[in-house]
């Protein structure tokens, strides 16, 4: 059963931690929502551990920089905690078992952002032909339409190179709205007939990073806030753990009976429901 709260005050003694997502809780593509970065502060006073939890697929430290430089205080989270990040572990691991073999790698990210292959063992190639893996970390969908996503990934799919999607996330809020996400990208190399390894919510392994991080507490003290069903309230239902959906972000606009479906579509539901991320 869900219930509609006015704020996290009404449910902040249940838990010890929030794993709180940044787009659509925290900011939006324009900046901060008005009161979030003071009800980061609020939590933290009251002796919550945070991590903000995002499908970016920049690693932790950039974005832990970039949200200082929008407002918010820092210190106020334990953890910037990106699958971009989960990523970057996981191939530096696999990297050193595989005993430092570079690889040619097609890096598909926004802002020319490099740091998802830096310090790794990569080649970068700009071409799909020659690619020995994909590491899909963003999108540029307000700016390049998916046909030309389509005609750089095709030559890697048929030659069944490996995708790394690193933002699973299928839209995107920019400055001037939605557009489509990198997860749209990655579903696109599959309807190429490539195959995709998902890292980020929903998907295990993000969640895994945060409860390891916290010293593996117990599920049902963890809450996730998020303004997205298929990530963040089904992520949240697969961790065990309990869930918050904003209605600010992707679903804004979103009926009741269409936040309903989708709810039925993804086989999670919200313990809670607000309004925005407010105290």
């Amino acid at each position: 059963m869900t219930t509609e709260i006015a704020g996290l005050a009404d449910i902040a003694d249940r838990y010890d931690a929030f794993l709180i997502d940044q787009f659509g809780v925290l900011r939006d593509g324009r900046g901060p929502y008005a009161g979030a970065a003071e009800t980061l502060v609020r939590l933290k006073d009251h002796g919550k551990r945070l991590i903000i939890l995002s499908n970016s697929g920049k690693r932790s430290a950039e974005n832990d920089r970039r949200l200082v430089d929008l407002g918010f205080v820092a210190g106020s989270w334990d953890w910037f905690l990106t699958s971009g990040e989960v990523a970057w572990q996981m191939l530096k691991k696999e990297g050193t078992e595989a005993g430092g073999l570079v690889k040619k790698c097609l890096l598909i990210s926004r802002d020319n952002d490099l740091s998802p292959v830096k310090g790794l063992d990569l080649e970068r190639t700009e071409s799909g032909a020659d690619a020995d893996v994909v590491l899909l970390a963003g999108s540029e969908g307000d700016v390049l339409p998916l046909s030309h996503y389509e005609a750089l990934l095709a030559p890697a799919a048929r030659r069944g190179v490996p995708c790394l999607c690193t933002n699973p996330d299928k839209v995107m809020l920019t400055g001037t709205g939605t557009a489509f996400a990198a997860g749209r990208i990655a579903e696109l190399y599959e309807e190429l007939g490539g195959t995709v390894r998902w890292i980020g919510k929903p998907f295990g392994d993000i969640y895994d990073f945060a409860l390891d991080f916290l010293g593996r507490p117990d599920p049902s003290r963890v809450c996730a806030i998020g303004d997205s069903i298929e990530h963040d309230i089904a992520g949240a239902a697969g961790a065990g753990l309990g869930s918050v959906l904003v209605t600010t972000g992707i679903l804004e606009h979103a009926t009741g009976a269409e936040r309903q479906k989708l709810f039925a579509e993804h086989g999670a539901t919200p313990d809670f429901i607000l309004p925005k991320f407010l105290w």
